[in-house]
C-alpha cells in the first residue's frame, strides 16, 4: 500500500539536509513509501537503531515501481541501501537481478518470523488490508460482508470501490458467494473472471472509484457515500480522529510488504544487520502501537495488548475469514486484467 510524501532525511535522532548520492562512501540509506507510516518506521526501528550503533540513517521515499532501481545497478550507483517493498513488485526486482539474494530464513531471529513472510531476496516487513468501512453515525446497522455491499435495497447510496482490476475483482467474486480461500483458484480461470465483471456490473451505477487513500475516509465523512472498500490503516487513522467508522474483517484482503537490500549495495553488512534488528521482538511491538500494521514477529504479536491486537489485520480473529493477496497471480495477469478494467470502467 503506497503513502506517498516527499523524502526524508534523518540522522540519528534528528533530522539532517542534503545527502550524497556517492555510492562509495555514503551512510546507510533506507527507504519506504513515506507518510505516517515511515513516521512510524523512524520511531520503532530508525531511530533506536542509530542511536544504539551510532550511525546516521539517511531515509528517502518512493512511490513503488522498479524504474529507479533498475537505473541504479544498470549505471553501478547505488544510492539505496534497505527497502519497503510490496509483494508482487519484491518478487519480480527479486528476479530481475536487482536484489541482494539473503536467506532471511536463517538469520538470528528468524525463528520468531511468520515462516510464510520469507522471500528469496525479502522478509515480512508489514501486513495491511483492504476492509469493508462505513459510518457507524449514518447506518446503525451497517453492512458485515462485501454481499451486504452489494445489497442497494437495504442500503441506498454510492459505494467507494478502489479503481484498479487488482482488489476490486476479489471483492466482487467475495460478493458472489465464493469462499475467500477458493478466490484465485476462481478468478485465474476466464470464467472466473466473467463472473467478476458480470457482478462488478450489477454495482457499477452506484460505484464511487477512488484513487488515492485518503478519499474514501473523506467521502464517507461528507456522505458521498454510504460504505466503502479502504485500507485499515486510513480507517484507523480516521477512528483515532473522532470518525464512528465501523469494520468489517470479513473478507479482508490481507497483503504484506518486505524489506529487501539493493544489489550491490555498499553498505551490505549494516543493511542487513538493520534488518536484522527490525526483525526482533521489541521494535516490532513499538511499530505495531504506533500505527494499526501487523508485524512479522509471531512473539511480538503475543506481546501486544489486547485493544492494539485487535486493529491489526493480522490478529488470529480478524483473519478468520480473509483472502492473502496472491501477489504471483496478479504478476501473472496483470496487464490483461488491467487492460479489460479500464475498457469497462470507461463503458
Amino acid at each position: 500500500m503506497r503513502i506517498s510524501s516527499k523524502g526524508v532525511l534523518f540522522a540519528g535522532v534528528a533530522a539532517v539536509i542534503g545527502w550524497s548520492a556517492a555510492a562509495d562512501a555514503r551512510d546507510l540509506t533506507a527507504v519506504g513509501f513515506g507518510g505516517a507510516i515511515q513516521d512510524a518506521f523512524r520511531k520503532a526501528y530508525f531511530a533506536p537503531y542509530a542511536a544504539e550503533k551510532g550511525i546516521t540513517i539517511l531515509e528517502d521515499t518512493t512511490n513503488g515501481g522498479l524504474a529507479k532501481q533498475k537505473a541504479m545497478v544498470e549505471a553501478g550507483n547505488i544510492v539505496w541501501d534497505v527497502m519497503q517493498m510490496e509483494d508482487d513488485e519484491v518478487t519480480m526486482a527479486c528476479e530481475a537481478g536487482l536484489l541482494e539474494e539473503i536467506d532471511w530464513s536463517t538469520r538470528p531471529n528468524a525463528a520468531d518470523i511468520d515462516p510464510s513472510l520469507f522471500k528469496d531476496c525479502a522478509v515480512g516487513a508489514l501486513s495491511w488490508a483492504l476492509i469493508l468501512t462505513y459510518d457507524g453515525d449514518k447506518i446503525q446497522d451497517g453492512p458485515k460482508t462485501w454481499a451486504d455491499f452489494w445489497n442497494v435495497e437495504k442500503w441506498p447510496g454510492k459505494r467507494g470501490l478502489r479503481k484498479t482490476a487488482k482488489l476490486t475483482l476479489e471483492v466482487a467474486l467475495m460478493a458472489d458467494g465464493v469462499p475467500p480461500q477458493d478466490v484465485y483458484d476462481v478468478i485465474a480461470t476466464e470464467e472466473g473472471q466473467d463472473r467478476a465483471f458480470a457482478k462488478l456490473d450489477e454495482l457499477k451505477p452506484h460505484i464511487q472509484w477512488w484513487e488515492s487513500g485518503a478519499q474514501p475516509q473523506e467521502w464517507l465523512s461528507s456522505g458521498d457515500i454510504v460504505m466503502t472498500a479502504a485500507y485499515n490503516g486510513r480507517v484507523s487513522n480516521a477512528q483515532d480522529e473522532g470518525k464512528n467508522f465501523q469494520v468489517s474483517w470479513d473478507g479482508q484482503i490481507n497483503s504484506v510488504e518486505f524489506w529487501a537490500i539493493m544489489k550491490d549495495s555498499p553498505n551490505l553488512e549494516q543493511a542487513i544487520d538493520l534488518v536484522d534488528f527490525m526483525m526482533t521482538k521489541e521494535p516490532q511491538v513499538e511499530f505495531a502501537k504506533t500505527i494499526p500494521y501487523g508485524v512479522s514477529n509471531t512473539k511480538a504479536m503475543e506481546e501486544l495488548p489486547p485493544e492494539v491486537l485487535a486493529r491489526l489485520p493480522s490478529a488470529p480473529d480478524n483473519l478468520k475469514n480473509s483472502v492473502r493477496f496472491d501477489a504471483d497471480f496478479w504478476i501473472d495477469h496483470n496487464e490483461d486484467l488491467s487492460e479489460r478494467f479500464a475498457a469497462w470502467v470507461a463503458q
